[in-house]
């Protein structure tokens, strides 16, 4: 996925792209934000307060609330809405020529007027720096951009991209103001100057200020009047205890399996007044098969690894029920999903079957295999997850499984060089859309590393459903692309993840935060005066 790798809602609506004509115009937020200040805790960081470089969690969370972007994500839904833009569409059939209409009189947060001139400028610049850590390649559809007026921005696509609209729609779609950013290289006083819901007041290395930004336009109403947020460093434990103590009034990301089950059994026990709030994910896991490998590059191999795994039993043991068993590659909640693998291979174990695929590839003897994996850039279960799909593997009597791990460096290096037959690896998307769970895996430019080729998704499906620009319309190629992964098990999904947050019983609208968007929006939390 992106640089960050975690690799890390209602379904879409139809004509995504062809007209998104109505916005909510350009009226202000509330003018102070209408509550409590708000002081959230999180374990992961911030590496980036400049969008030409942040690609990770944290960083986009800081982007989605002080920059705006063309178009933004409503809460509950991934079918993006005008934002900066009061209307966008594409111009033509083929999904190449993509035109916005800003709002009238949009102002950054320091009185600047914001133009197309500041579109185009954010948009180039960020491909020109092109950072390693940035969200350039998110960028590399567009060819040219045109702007022909002050409020009017047109897009020049080099080909077919019907999820252009989405792209724009993330932190890759954040809007600098030129006079305050240099146009080739990074900004690095970590401070940041945008016309989103919030102002940005501080930034340090262990906490950063947010208040609400007054001359702000657009749909988000802020149900606070600002918010702080304070960085644990990878504490997971340090987090659980800010949040039970109430040192902090909520904590999102980076609780620890264990801790959230362990919050939610007090929560449900009539324990300390906390509430564990539960959301869709996108993020998925998946194992993933070398081709070229002399073991795990034998179909009868995959196939009877997809008889034997038991999903369920995974998700509950080692991911204390924060995950869900996947059973395709697209995850549910998206549009598109199917139940590919549940419906070929089921989703209990079946020996017999897996012995046969194994008999049918010619295989009498055990399958000596080792599952490769990495302890951190995945989640701490990954590792724990691997070992309990080994056992599974080996009580069936048919394989001889071992797992090793390195980290991170080494194991990406390992992945790079084919060393590994069968590795894991995860994904959060870029966009909510089902292309940005295909086309990185099956087309041009194979992310996995497995010397998976397939014709037919990458010439002839996956570049029809770039051309469309309804993306309801693209549902048959897209369960059809999936059907085809089930059949070939490339790769193997294991589970789709949940979001959670944690936060004191004053706390409200966190369930408008956590949605297959993965927009985390300040503006949602409210927090009760009379606390």
């Amino acid at each position: 996925m992106r640089k960050r790798d975690q690799w890390l809602a209602a379904p879409l609506g139809a004509g995504l792209a062809a007209a998104l004509l109505t916005g909510c115009g350009s009226e202000n937020g509330d003018a102070a934000g209408g509550g409590e200040h708000v002081v959230m805790g999180m374990s992961d960081e911030v590496l980036a307060t400049d969008p030409a470089s942040g690609y990770d969690p944290g960083s986009w969370l800081l982007f989605n609330n002080v920059f705006q972007s063309l178009l933004s994500f409503p809460k509950g839904s991934t079918t993006p809405q005008p934002e900066a833009a009061e209307k966008c569409s594409f111009k033509d059939n083929a999904s190449r020529v993509y035109s916005c209409t800003l709002q009238n009189d949009l102002k950054f947060s320091n009185g600047h007027d914001l133009t197309s001139e500041d579109v185009k400028f954010s948009f180039e610049r960020t491909k020109r720096i092109n950072d390693a850590n940035g969200p350039a390649l998110m960028l590399s559809s567009i060819g040219s951009i045109d702007t022909p007026d002050k409020r009017t921005v047109v897009f020049h696509l080099k080909g077919s991209d019907a999820t252009f609209p989405q792209k724009i729609a993330s932190g890759a779609g954040s809007i600098v103001d030129h006079r305050e950013y240099p146009a080739d290289k990074l900004r690095t006083d970590h401070k940041a100057v945008g016309s989103g819901v919030y102002k940005l007041d501080s930034f340090t290395k262990d906490e950063a200020d947010f208040s609400v930004n007054d001359g702000y336009q657009g749909p988000a109403r802020p149900k606070n009047s600002g918010l702080n947020l304070k960085f644990f460093h990878g504490g997971q434990a340090r987090l659980k205890s800010a949040v039970q103590k109430g040192d902090v009034d909520l904590a999102y990301r980076g609780l620890a399996m264990r801790d959230l089950a362990d919050l939610q059994a007090q929560s449900l026990g009539g324990g300390k007044s906390l509430n564990v709030v539960e959301g869709t994910g996108a993020e998925v896991q998946h194992l993933v098969f070398n081709m070229k490998d002399p073991v795990a590059g034998k179909l009868g191999v995959r196939k009877a690894m997809a008889y034997l795994i038991d999903r369920s039993t995974l998700v509950r043991d080692v991911y204390k029920r924060t995950a869900e068993p996947l059973y395709s590659v697209v995850p549910a909640g998206i549009t598109g999903h199917n139940t590919a693998f549940y419906d070929k291979y089921g989703d209990r174990p079946q020996p017999e079957k897996a012995k046969q695929a194994l008999r049918d590839e010619g295989i009498s003897g055990k399958v000596k295999l080792t599952l490769w994996g990495t302890p951190i850039r995945y989640g701490p279960g990954t590792v724990p997850g691997l070992r309990q799909i080994a056992r599974q593997l080996n009580a069936s009597g048919l394989f001889d499984v071992d797992v090793k791990s390195a980290d991170v460096a080494a194991y990406e290096k390992g992945v790079a060089g084919g060393k590994y037959g069968v590795y894991v690896k995860g994904w959060v998307p870029d966009y909510p859309d089902p292309d940005n769970f295909v086309a990185p895996f099956f087309g041009a430019g194979n992310v996995l590393a497995n010397h998976y080729t397939s014709p037919r998704l990458s010439a002839q499906l996956i570049p029809a459903t770039a051309e469309q620009p309804s993306r309801e319309a693209t549902v048959g190629d897209f369960q059809r692309i999936q059907d085809i992964v089930a059949d070939e098990v490339p790769m193997l999904p294991l589970w789709q993840g949940k979001q959670y947050a944690v936060a004191q019983d004053d706390i409200s609208g966190l369930q408008w935060t956590l949605d297959s968007s993965t927009v985390f929006r300040f503006w949602e939390i409210g927090k009760s005066s009379d606390s």
